[in-house]
């Protein structure tokens, strides 16, 4: 059965064709640009390639809610060019196949519980550092939903002491993805994430911001791994600031031997499919 995957990002469409086995046979990679120049493209490259269904992994906020006369609708997203947009609807109509829909970082976490760094515990949690910020679960073999999906992306976060930034969320100003996400490191200091490797107080404030957050799902969601993708953790010596600052703010609170130093290396890690667990996250949901 060959079924169709879209990884549905604030930068980039991953675009591809796969079989019930999980296998990626076919790949491509647009822009994320205005609708009116993404979708064309995006219909273009499905057009007879036999697909059965299609799943969707889309940067959000999204409707999700399969009983919504909006279900998978795009809503008040930071991608204004996006808010209110029909993907669902235009996708099914335009392929004449089903449609389901979830968040892009809801079909990473599954993915990457299913073949990926978490393929090992009975839950994940996935985050997102990128365009934007953004988070989803995988808990009891399903994705985590209640009025929505969550949006951990923008909780609240304590300023760092250092940082004079004003914030740059259209929503709510200084949140997690206003401080922390690339495009928010770039306008701080100037230039891009990938430019400011050897200056530690840029790791040291940004660590401090993904750390806070860390802290707070693993007090409220419990995840067994944390998997952190997206190209601002590609920056490598992100992963040990995390770590140490997760341990401090949480002191000793949670007991857990998953939370401790020698063991935090394999708690708190990078994902198992690389570049691939959106794609293959919006496959599996497909499958």
């Amino acid at each position: 059965m060959k079924l169709g995957a879209i990884e549905a990002g604030g930068t980039k469409f991953v675009l591809a064709v796969g079989n019930d086995q999980g296998e990626l046979l076919e790949k491509e990679v647009i822009p994320t640009d205005p609708p009116e120049v993404t979708m064309p493209k995006v219909i273009a490259f499905f057009e007879g390639k036999g697909i059965e269904r299609l799943g969707v992994g889309s940067f959000g906020p999204i409707d999700i809610n399969k009983e919504s006369a909006t279900y998978g609708s795009l809503q008040k997203t930071p991608k204004t060019d996006w808010v209110d947009y029909p993907l669902g609807k235009e996708l099914q109509d335009k392929l004449g196949v089903p449609v389901v829909l979830d968040t892009d970082v809801n079909v990473a976490a599954m993915s990457e519980a299913k073949w990926g760094n978490a393929s090992d515990v009975d839950s994940c949690l996935y985050i997102t550092v990128g365009t934007g910020i953004g988070a989803g679960a995988y808990m009891g073999g399903q994705t985590l939903k209640g009025l929505s999906h969550p949006e951990m992306g923008h909780i609240l976060v304590r300023r760092h002491e250092k940082d004079d930034y004003e914030g740059g969320c259209p929503y709510h100003g200084d949140c997690l993805e206003g401080m922390a996400a690339g495009p928010h490191i770039e306008k701080r200091w100037g230039k891009a994430a990938s430019e400011l490797q050897e200056l530690e107080e840029v790791w040291e404030i940004e660590a401090y911001y993904l750390a806070q957050a860390l802290v707070n799902y693993i007090y409220i969601v419990s995840p067994e791994r944390i998997v952190m993708g997206g190209g601002v953790m590609k920056q490598k010596q992100l992963f040990p600031l995390i770590r140490k600052k997760v341990l401090e703010l949480l002191n000793g609170y949670v007991s857990s031997p998953s939370l401790t130093e020698e063991t935090i290396d394999d708690y708190i890690v990078p994902p198992g499919l690389t570049d691939e667990a959106g794609v293959k996250g919006a496959l599996y949901l497909a499958m």
